[in-house]
C-alpha cells in the first residue's frame, strides 16, 4: 500500500535539484518537489503547498482541509493499531 503524509513545504532548499524543506506534523524534512512542479507551478511558488510526502517525494499538492482530514484519519489508525496491538499482547493463549 502506497500511503501520502500530509505536509507543508516551509522552504526552499536547492531550487536546481528542487529540493524543499516539508514539515510533517512538526518534523521537518528534506524532500523532492520535481512531481509538484511544472511551467505554471514554479519551485518558489511552492512554498506554502501541502503536499503528500512519499518516500521522500512530494508526490502531489492538496488543499490544507484534505490535508487536516488526511492527519486526522492517520491518526485515528495509528491510535486503532495501537488499541489491536494492545488487545493482542493481552489475549490469553
Amino acid at each position: 500500500m502506497c500511503l501520502g503524509i500530509p505536509g507543508r513545504i516551509v522552504k526552499i532548499d536547492d531550487h536546481q535539484k528542487k529540493l524543499a524543506t516539508v514539515d510533517v506534523s512538526g518534523v521537518r524534512r528534506q524532500v523532492n518537489i520535481a512531481c509538484i512542479v511544472n511551467d505554471t507551478h514554479l519551485v518558489d511558488a511552492c512554498v506554502g503547498d501541502w503536499v503528500l510526502v512519499h518516500v521522500g517525494f512530494a508526490m502531489s499538492r492538496i488543499d490544507e482541509h484534505e490535508a487536516a482530514e488526511t492527519l486526522k484519519i492517520l491518526t485515528e489508525l495509528g491510535e486503532a493499531q495501537a488499541e489491536m496491538e494492545s488487545m493482542r499482547l493481552s489475549a490469553v493463549h
